[in-house]
């Protein structure tokens, strides 16, 4: 009897131990399967963020290449260039669109998550400061007069404030959203490093939303990137800027292309990171990218580069890529 229940025994250990030893297998390889499944290296998903006003490039980029390649898949965000540099550095991006350079802070943030990354133009801009179509006053603004307008310590309440002559009704001011690049640039370009942008200005994130508020909006003024006033022509008017020559000039793609819009015209940027072009998805977008930014600028609105400034981007591409 003894010996019947020490057989009993052992046997059920021994099924214990085995069913142990199959599902410690088995969680190892669901372990290894997750690790497959998030490897950079292996997702055929292109993940793009950042400024809004790259993203009509990108866009069209982007659809271009999955007309050309069905089974592509990209993911492009609008988080702002702030906002995407962020995602870029949390490694939620493979690329970060910037309608500014990088900051320094931005570039520590990459450094400290050992991301490597490299800074490609992919087109021009020039910045539209733009009014209401039925606004029949505004022929002209000085940098001057539009920082007195947006500064938080201007004095400016309505359009007599700006200058003599000009209405007594209260100005609408519509402004991107303080992680946009766009608000960046116009803040330095117009308030100085110093200054602080008024506080009843509405903010967004969404360019679409600053055409709307200005359409709607006799009184309105606000300013995004060329490729939206281009798109909306018939319910804004860009303001023609003063130049550095005392000139006033309207943007356009010759004045952007020619620096004569200044200060407002700019260049545009993507930031690729590097462990990412190991997988071909990425590196494939990224090629296509950087070969068809130029005619595709042209075509949402915006001025493309010289055609050699992409064949260099492109053999950068490939020394980073090993290829």
């Amino acid at each position: 009897m003894k010996s019947k229940l020490l057989f009993l025994a052992t046997a059920i250990l021994f099924l214990i131990v085995l069913a142990a030893c199959g599902n410690t297998e088995e969680s190892k390889g669901t372990e290894e399967d997750s690790q497959n499944v998030n490897a950079e290296s292996d997702d055929p998903e292109v993940v793009v963020d950042g400024s809004s006003t790259v993203f009509p490039i990108m866009e069209a980029v982007a659809e271009e290449y999955q007309k050309e390649n069905p089974d592509a898949r990209v993911n492009i965000g609008t988080s702002g260039s702030g906002g995407g540099f962020e995602k870029f550095a949390a490694g939620e991006t493979h690329i970060s669109n910037a309608s500014r350079p990088i900051k320094d802070e931005e570039k520590a943030s990459l450094e400290e998550a050992g991301i490597d990354y490299t800074e490609f133009e992919v087109a021009l801009d020039g910045l539209s400061i733009v009014v209401n179509k039925e606004n029949d006053w505004v022929d002209e603004l000085t940098v001057k007069e539009l920082n007195k307008m947006w500064s938080s310590h201007g004095d400016v309440t309505t359009w007599a404030d700006v200058r003599e002559g000009w209405p007594e009704e209260e100005i609408q001011f519509y402004s991107p959203g303080a992680d946009s690049g766009t608000f960046d640039y116009f803040s330095e370009v117009v308030l100085g490093e110093e200054g602080e942008i008024r506080q009843d200005a509405s903010l967004s994130e969404d360019d679409n939303v600053l055409v709307q508020g200005v359409t709607g909006s006799k009184n309105g003024i606000g300013y995004f990137g060329y490729a939206y006033y281009a798109e909306n022509k018939e319910q804004l008017k860009a303001v023609p800027i003063v130049n550095d020559s005392g000139e006033a000039v309207a943007p356009n793609q010759e004045t952007v292309q020619s620096g004569e819009y200044n200060p407002f015209s700019r260049p545009l940027f993507v930031y690729v990171k590097h462990s990412a072009l190991e997988n071909e998805a990425v590196y494939n977008f990224a090629e296509y990218a950087l070969k068809n930014a130029g005619a595709m600028s042209e075509t949402v609105g915006y001025v493309g580069k010289p055609d050699s400034a992409y064949e260099e981007a492109l053999q950068e591409l490939d020394s980073i890529a090993g290829k």
